[in-house]
């Protein structure tokens, strides 16, 4: 079975839409051996893939071929993610500060003055 990178990328899940897959596959954030790849690029198993998304660079082992969007699970064992470690952990620190609460400010105070902001930004990069 062959099948287009794109429908590919879209199909296991790493991207929403095929769109967005053709999108990405143009702008050079899929690569193949290190090489920029088309989105008509035809699919073979056990090629590793480098995708750019959302600023960090994911790594995938192609283990199958499917050409029809499965279920998450199932998708999940069409690829195998060899993304190294420190890129996972660069990703994982993101998604954890994410999920964290927003500064909190005591009601009444108003808006923060120019010095608190910076106060908070310069905290924050700590």
């Amino acid at each position: 079975m062959s099948v287009r990178i794109d429908k590919w990328l879209w199909s296991v899940r790493i991207f929403k839409t095929r769109s967005k897959a053709s999108e990405a596959c143009k702008a050079g954030q899929v690569t193949l051996g290190g090489k920029k790849i088309k989105a008509s690029y035809i699919l073979h198993g056990g090629e590793l893939l480098g995708v750019k998304k959302n600023g960090f660079n994911f790594t995938f082992k192609v283990l199958s071929i499917i050409d029809k969007r499965v279920g998450a699970p199932i998708a999940q064992t069409c690829y195998e993610d060899i993304t190294p470690k420190d890129e996972l952990l660069k990703f994982e620190s993101w998604f954890a500060a994410s999920k964290a609460r927003p500064e909190f400010r005591e009601k009444g105070l108003g808006r923060p003055t120019k010095k608190d902001r910076r106060n908070l930004d310069e905290f924050k990069l700590d």
